[in-house]
């Protein structure tokens, strides 16, 4: 009788310890899910009003407006080299990404004042306007699509993709590098640095060297995102890492990624499947291996975003927070890279996506698209973002 008392004394502790570690589990889990933080964020963050968000003084430069003929400007990149400001994008006839689609960029001195744009890329083999296919949705025909600037050793490459314009992507999917020639701002072609790939963001360097980006195969929607490593040896010498679940847990699109204040990567995902919130990944291991992806509170309209760690060793996050239309722009500020505890609007009262940001000189630049047919920069001083402060609540 003793026996079986103890026996039953024991199962009741093991039981409770057991709900113990089921209840810290899945504490952590909604503390991990919950990266934007702050007495002023509602419970359901959806529940935002975005007009009352504070907003920040910028200057604003249309750099290129394609609606007079009927273009699309869209993937817009920047870059600072040899005392220059350089912008890239997807130009192409009427909606994004169809036959005969080429990049072009302008130059700047200075960030607002820019020159006329050029083509980057040649035109697209057999796909230019005098083509049957021009201007369509076509596996007969090809496209570029504007996928960022790498500084790498000192030279500034340009990145972009091929491939058919049927949908996305065509099976012939590569990513190719153009190097800039000072001299004449002319871009060479170096070559494919990844076949069946298109990355998001240019590479950049992990703690162990590597250089490593996104890569999304041209049949990403079922085989899920990859990230590539490596990138030392050659511009075309990479290692592929999946990032299981992501094309389970959501339907991952446009990565993102950053190296926190720890030393942790963090991944963030738009969500295809329209749950209108960010997913995030995390790894320990420089990017070889990822862990599942999970959904945060963070909100997020189904668009691209972007973020970077500015010199002062803030973190910000460009996006399209506003869950029902891209609009406006916002930036939200991290300390870690792991939380967010500030919010504030930066440009809108329109159609506004697709940023990328850089810091020179003590400010802020980023480039966006205005209804996918203006490229557009705007700026502001970084000290700005220092000094911002939340209201109360900003709660419909």
């Amino acid at each position: 009788m003793t026996i079986a008392r103890s026996q039953f004394r024991l199962s009741l502790l093991l039981s409770a310890f057991a709900l113990r570690i089921v209840a810290g589990s899945t504490a952590a889990a909604a503390d991990e899910q919950q990266i934007l933080r702050g007495p002023w964020v509602p419970q359901d963050s959806h529940q935002i009003d975005w007009q009352k968000l504070p907003r920040l003084h910028v200057r604003h430069t249309i750099v290129s407006d394609a609606k007079p003929q009927s273009r699309v400007h869209q993937h817009n990149y920047l870059a600072h080299y040899a005392d220059q400001f350089y912008l890239m994008w997807s130009d192409g006839p009427g909606v994004e990404d169809r036959v005969g689609q080429r990049v072009s960029f302008a130059t700047s001195s200075d960030g607002h004042h820019w020159s006329a744009p050029r083509f980057l890329t040649p035109e697209p083999p057999d796909s230019g306007p005098g083509s049957a296919w021009y201007g369509t949705r076509s596996e007969q025909g090809m496209r570029w699509i504007s996928r960022g600037f790498w500084h790498r050793e000192g030279q500034l490459l340009a990145l972009c993709t091929l491939d058919e314009a049927a949908g996305f992507f065509g099976p012939s999917l590569a990513l190719h590098a153009f190097q800039l020639q000072t001299a004449d701002n002319r871009w060479v072609n170096s070559g494919i640095v990844a076949e069946n790939a298109i990355n998001n963001f240019p590479p950049q360097r992990t703690a162990d060297g590597q250089w490593m980006m996104s890569r999304r195969k041209w049949d990403y929607r079922t085989s899920g995102v990859d990230f590539l490593r490596g990138g030392v040896s050659s511009i075309s010498s990479w290692q592929s890492s999946p990032v299981h679940g992501s094309n389970s847990e959501l339907s991952a699109e446009e990565p993102f990624w950053w190296i926190a204040e720890d030393g942790t990567l963090v991944a963030l995902f738009r969500d295809n499947r329209r749950s209108r919130f960010l997913y995030r990944s995390v790894s320990r291991d420089h990017g070889t291996s990822w862990t599942l992806p999970v959904r945060t509170n963070f909100p997020d309209a189904t668009s691209k975003l972007f973020g970077l760690r500015l010199s002062n060793g803030l973190y910000v996050l460009i996006s399209n927070s506003n869950p029902l239309q891209r609009d406006p722009l916002t930036i939200a500020i991290s300390s870690d890279g792991l939380t967010f505890g500030r919010l504030a609007w930066l440009v809108g009262d329109r159609h506004v996506d697709y940023p990328h940001a850089i810091e020179h000189d003590g400010n802020l630049f980023v480039a966006f698209a205005g209804a996918k047919q203006t490229v557009e920069v705007l700026s502001l001083p970084v000290a700005d973002l220092i000094s911002l402060k939340m209201p109360p609540s900003v709660l419909k």
